[in-house]
């Protein structure tokens, strides 16, 4: 008997609720009987988890099946630089390569090809470098003539080795976050690395990033933009969750270039990620716009808010509403249900893979020297330039009747900068340091685009 994602999903409850402390006492703080969630349905009712009110509140062991910390713990940062610990086993790793897997050979072909993979994200106790690639040597335990390098996010030692190993390779994949990988790709050029001879792939994870971004990058690595750069979707709590495929590439890639279209599947104006995912291995819902999964690992989790903005698409619902628009994508892909995702823009802003929040900037706003000519109101986004290099951008509020003078803006700089290698360990390690300094720009005091009087201000902004 084959069971169906609802029913997996329930069994994956009765196992949390029987065997992790944490979960057992949040079920009876709720007044549930974990004997009467039999359904879906039933599973549907369930009270969400979260960290304030879950992940926060029970000691580590308590949330860990049976009491017992797995055999990894990867840190996180969080919104007042206190690290998150996610433990994981070797079991957590080997599930989720299925989706590194589904990239490299339904995209990359890494079955057929002899396949240099270069690990360019962060090493240490984040977790993307390590965990990447113990998945990508899984690949190589799984027969793929994969070889590992992990250089981590330091582009000369990436661009170093590259020259020595790449020919031996009938293509070579970069993993890290696209800003980076960009940054690698444009500095690579000036140093005369032959792209065109290494036959480049990109795996990226971390941002949401437009279609001409990719379109830019695959021109200058000399790659398909639509078959040679894949984007994961993962978060640290559940690990990676989806992953584009050649479908879901050249579906995103048609909406591009039908903006309204895109915006009446997507309901928003800006183009979301859009992914594929297992749902027998994580199960998303949908609850109020935003994203909850239900997945396991070294902390189970059930109907665990994300809190990323985005929804969920079947197979079917997709393909029938494209050729409903006149939109008939030729690849064939797997029929697994599509996560699209606008990612957190009411918290926080993505750069270079790092989780940037508005109480990190508010403490370097508030430092002497720095406070007494501002209101501490500002937006915080991530804006492209014309060559498609991303800033990270501050907008601050004046305090009434300042005018700025000269050296204000670069003293609030230099403040906020300060702050957030203090707080965001993830910022200090993920963002290069020639892109850590924000950019300030000072605006009036009630000034209408950012600072209307009158209106509940929002910190974050979209990418741009």
């Amino acid at each position: 008997m084959v069971l169906t994602p609802e029913e997996v999903v329930v069994g994956l409850f009765e196992r949390t609720a029987a065997t992790v402390p944490a979960y057992r006492t949040f079920l009876a703080e709720h007044g549930i009987d974990p004997a009467t969630i039999g359904s879906a349905a039933d599973f549907s009712k369930l009270p969400l988890v979260d960290k304030p009110g879950y992940l926060r509140r029970y000691p580590l062991p308590e949330l860990c099946r049976d009491g017992r910390i797995a055999d990894m713990i990867a840190m996180s940062s969080g919104s007042t630089g206190e690290p998150t610990p996610w433990p994981r086993s070797m079991g957590d790793e080997q599930r989720t390569t299925a989706r590194f897997e589904q990239v490299f050979r339904d995209g990359f072909q890494a079955a057929e090809r002899r396949t240099l993979a270069v690990v360019c994200f962060a090493l240490g106790t984040w977790v993307g470098g390590l965990y990447t690639l113990g998945c990508v040597r899984e690949l190589a335990a799984r027969g793929y003539p994969v070889t590992t390098v992990a250089p981590g996010n330091n582009k000369a030692e990436i661009l170093r080795v590259l020259p020595t190993l790449a020919p031996h390779f009938d293509q070579v994949v970069l993993l890290g976050y696209p800003p980076f990988l960009k940054d690698v790709i444009d500095s690579g050029h000036a140093e005369g690395v032959p792209w065109v001879d290494y036959r480049i792939k990109l795996v990226t994870a971390g941002e949401v990033f437009s279609e001409e971004w990719r379109t830019l990058v695959a021109q200058r690595a000399h790659c398909d933009p639509r078959t040679d750069i894949a984007s994961l979707y993962g978060t640290a709590d559940a690990g990676v969750l989806a992953n584009e495929t050649p479908l879901s590439v050249e579906i995103r890639r048609l909406l591009a270039a039908r903006p309204e279209i895109a915006r009446e599947l997507f309901g928003e104006s800006r183009l979301p990620t859009l992914v594929q995912y297992d749902p027998y291995h994580r199960f998303f819902e949908a609850v109020d716009g935003t994203l909850v999964v239900s997945a396991d690992g070294g902390i189970p989790l059930v109907r665990y808010h994300i809190a990323d903005e985005g929804g969920l698409i079947p197979h079917h619902r997709m393909l029938d509403f494209l050729h409903a628009h006149g939109l008939h994508p030729r690849t064939e892909g797997p029929e697994q249900p599509f996560v699209y995702v606008f990612g957190r823009s009411h918290f926080t802003v993505s750069f270079y893979g790092a989780n940037i929040y508005p109480e990190n900037i508010t403490v370097g706003l508030e430092r002497p020297g720095v406070a007494e000519h501002i209101t501490g109101k500002f937006v915080l986004e991530v804006v492209s330039d014309g060559d498609e290099d991303r800033h990270l951008q501050i907008s601050v509020e004046l305090a009434p009747g300042t005018v700025a003078f000269t050296g204000l803006a670069t003293r609030v700089a230099d403040s906020v900068h300060a702050e957030l290698l203090r707080l965001n360990s993830e910022f200090a390690h993920y963002v290069p340091a020639r892109r850590q300094r924000p950019r300030v720009l000072l605006h009036p005091h009630g000034d209408p685009e950012y600072f209307p009087p009158g209106v509940k201000h929002r910190y974050t902004r979209a990418p741009r």
